[in-house]
């Protein structure tokens, strides 16, 4: 690739349920979302708040994920991503009908990322032309956008 044809670094945030399918699952949806992130092509923002979500959510007896295991996803996840601040000019944004995702729109209106990857159909609802200033991609639109990009190689 000549320099002007290499793919920008792109900016995400990653819901809850992407991160455990992402680093618990290993689902391969969310396998080219993986490469990039551990490649750099993509910088993942995570917060206090969505931190605190994740740690509550791997604790859920129904994951029977050992308190070991809990810390290894945290870590690797950790290792990956960029802490934003809670300070930033604020957006206006659009409420999402679940109040506890509202969090993950407000980072990505702070990082100022390009997308917002989730499973939540009432997040992904927001997508396209709602005044967001990002994109709402689903796991599998966000990796075949990185493929389409060149950012990821087909397995």
């Amino acid at each position: 690739m000549t320099p002007s044809a290499v793919p920008a670094i792109r900016s995400v945030v990653l819901d809850t349920n992407v991160v455990l399918d992402v680093f618990v699952f290993d689902d391969v949806f969310t396998r080219p979302l993986a490469q990039a992130l551990r490649s750099g092509a993509l910088t993942a923002w995570a917060d206090r708040h969505t931190l605190k979500e994740l740690a509550l959510v791997l604790a859920y007896p129904s994951f029977k994920l050992t308190a070991d295991a809990q810390r290894t996803v945290r870590d690797a996840y950790g290792a990956l991503v960029r802490i934003a601040d809670g300070e930033g000019t604020p957006v206006e944004l659009p409420p999402c009908r679940d109040r506890d995702d509202q969090k993950f729109l407000e980072l990505a209106a702070r990082a100022k990322a390009s997308w917002l990857v989730s499973k939540d159909q009432r997040v992904l609802s927001m997508g396209g032309g709602r005044r967001l200033p990002f994109d709402v991609l689903s796991p599998r639109r966000a990796s075949q956008a990185l493929e389409a990009e060149g950012f990821t190689r087909s397995a």
